[in-house]
């Protein structure tokens, strides 16, 4: 029961500290906002020349538009849609959990937040200063991901 208490603690500090500098949430993407992301994000993946699933989520975390190239691995989808949905529920970027996890120690703590998904490759999509959604791509290396979903998420600043 000790373990629990410290892993909740642990879990609650962690989620507080992580929000404090968050952005408030605004209304929710709309299809031709998710649009204009996807647009973008797709054309930082053709420069490339890589096959990627790109999601698309609301500011409630909910699958706004969605695709997935030709030849993409079938796992690319729930990935990109996880990674959509952690950026905007904690409104963070996915690199910006791995960074903190690469250094360990207390950060570890990271590891018991619900649905947190600490890799590069899914951004929040920020309008005015609030965030309207999330974006999450998978197919490529964490970098390449990364780049993609940063793409999307600038799209609509």
């Amino acid at each position: 029961m000790k373990t629990f208490t410290h892993a909740l603690l642990a879990a609650t500090l962690a989620s507080t500290s992580l929000c404090a500098l968050a952005q408030a949430y605004g209304p929710p993407i709309s299809l031709e906002q998710a649009r204009k992301a996807m647009a973008a994000a797709e054309a930082e993946v053709k420069r490339n020349n890589w096959t990627m699933a790109i999601a698309i989520v609301d500011s409630g975390g909910h699958l706004v538009l969605f695709q997935r190239a030709d030849g993409t691995q079938f796992a690319g989808a729930k990935i990109a849609e996880d990674k959509a949905w952690s950026a905007a529920a904690y409104k963070r970027p996915g690199k910006m959990f791995q960074d903190r996890l690469a250094k360990l120690g207390e950060d570890m703590r990271i590891l018991h937040l619900r649905g947190v998904i600490a890799v590069d490759g899914g951004d929040p999509i920020i309008v005015d200063g609030k965030v309207i959604g999330g974006i999450g791509v998978s197919g490529g290396s964490g970098e390449q991901d990364g780049s993609v979903s940063k793409a999307g998420a600038g799209a609509l600043k």
